[in-house]
């Protein structure tokens, strides 16, 4: 395959929470590929980095996932949201406002997609099962008109992205069936407490969710909504205020 044989000895260390619907598996895949990558001078364009990635998840542990979250360890772009089309790996880094930030929010309630119905929503997506087809075609719509608000001049309608969020979040519950009443109360608790939009994300079935927050405000807006988030669950939870940031690739 003209790839050089080489092995590395080294050591994994993450901030990244585990368990937590935020990509951590993708996250070592592409980290572990880039380093193999530049031992042995050896390159790959970052989709082809990212499908390896995928395929390597796909054999180790058997779940049925798509390529977004290796895309987006590749891809990422300081200051930027990346929209990923999915079936032809055309993508496109879109601006995000300046004065917001997204702050992450952990239920604590961990979860593998190895051992979740992840792999059964797929199954049920493929067979043409109604409620799984709207919820993949109406948030197609929204991630569409999510990326339109993004794209305008000063980004009048960013007043928008919360109802939008709002519906997308529902859909997961409703349509998708992946949330739980954990990641349903933190998103209606960071409505409550001022987000400008707020939803679930990952695979589901655990894990955290996502705001939108203004950036001034947003270690305040974490604590509170931790703290009364933990006011009424048994497990702690965790809250991080996170920044889009450029993508995997050597530190010099």
């Amino acid at each position: 395959m003209g790839r050089p044989a080489v092995g590395i000895g080294g050591r994994v260390h993450s901030t990244l929470p585990i368990g937590a619907g935020l990509s951590s598996s993708a996250a070592l895949e592409v980290a572990v590929a880039t380093a193999l990558c530049a031992f042995a001078d050896f390159t790959l364009e970052p989709l082809e980095l990212a499908r390896a990635a995928q395929r390597a998840e796909h054999r180790a542990v058997g779940v049925p996932s798509g390529i977004m979250d290796q895309a987006a360890s590749v891809l990422g772009r300081a200051g930027h949201a990346v929209l990923i089309e999915t079936g032809t790996l055309a993508y496109e880094h879109i601006p995000l406002p300046p004065q917001i930030t997204l702050v992450i929010v952990d239920t604590g309630v961990s979860r593998r997609l190895e051992s979740s119905d992840y792999g059964e929503r797929r199954r049920e997506l493929e067979a043409g099962l109604p409620s799984r087809v709207r919820h993949v075609e109406s948030e197609n719509s929204r991630v569409a008109e999510v990326a339109s608000i993004l794209r305008e001049a000063g980004q009048p309608r960013l007043g928008e992205l919360g109802p939008l969020f709002a519906e997308g979040h529902e859909s997961l519950r409703v349509d998708f069936e992946v949330t739980i009443p954990e990641l349903d109360l933190l998103v209606a608790l960071a409505v409550e407490e001022g987000a400008l939009a707020a939803r679930m994300t990952g695979g589901g079935f655990g894990g955290s969710i996502v705001a939108l927050v203004e950036r001034d405000g947003a270690d305040a807006f974490a604590r509170r909504v931790l703290a009364r988030y933990r006011e009424r669950m048994d497990n702690n939870g965790a809250a991080y205020v996170a920044n889009a940031s450029n993508g995997a690739g050597e530190i010099l």
